[in-house]
């Protein structure tokens, strides 16, 4: 019966966590992870040893560092300052909260935007340039984190065997 329940509770920690890739509120590659402990605490440890943890580990950390240094690409890359890189990671954050069907997108773009035109004090046609670099950054890096949390639920059935 536990086993059961473990693999019910991975599968919905694997959905949540392909969702992340795409909603970042949801805790997608920390989600991912946690499936693996609750493997381990339901079924067992032992397919997992030092090479899996070690792997899964650096995937991890890469995403958490991809996932703000991509976006913060995209900004950069079409001419953005520090405070567009900043108002577009907040947008990510609250941007679907305030505009639930498209604040995924309009959040960061507008952020970026804001940011740069009222903190960096630069025009219009410039904000607008910025803004689609975050728009970039966003989907660029929601590619990165769907292949590599991808990769994680694959090498977590490829142990298995």
């Amino acid at each position: 019966m536990l086993e059961i329940i473990g693999w019910i509770i991975i599968a919905v920690l694997f959905l949540v966590g392909m969702a992340g890739a795409v909603y970042p509120i949801l805790p997608g590659v920390v989600a991912i992870y946690a499936a693996f402990f609750v493997y381990g605490l339901c079924i067992s440890f032992s397919p997992f040893g030092f090479w899996f943890w070690t792997i899964q580990t650096v995937i991890l950390i890469v995403l958490f560092i991809a996932d703000y240094a991509v976006n913060a690409w995209g900004v950069k890359k079409f001419g953005g300052s520090r405070a567009s890189v900043i108002g577009s990671t907040i947008g990510v954050i609250i941007g679907p909260f305030v505009i639930p069907a498209f604040g995924l997108i309009l959040g960061p773009f507008l952020g970026a935007v804001i940011g740069e035109m009222f903190f960096a004090n630069s025009n219009f046609e410039k904000s607008m340039k910025v803004g689609l670099g975050s728009v970039v950054g966003l989907f660029t890096s929601t590619v990165a984190k769907f292949v590599l949390q991808l990769l994680m639920i694959v090498l977590f059935f490829i142990w298995l065997l």
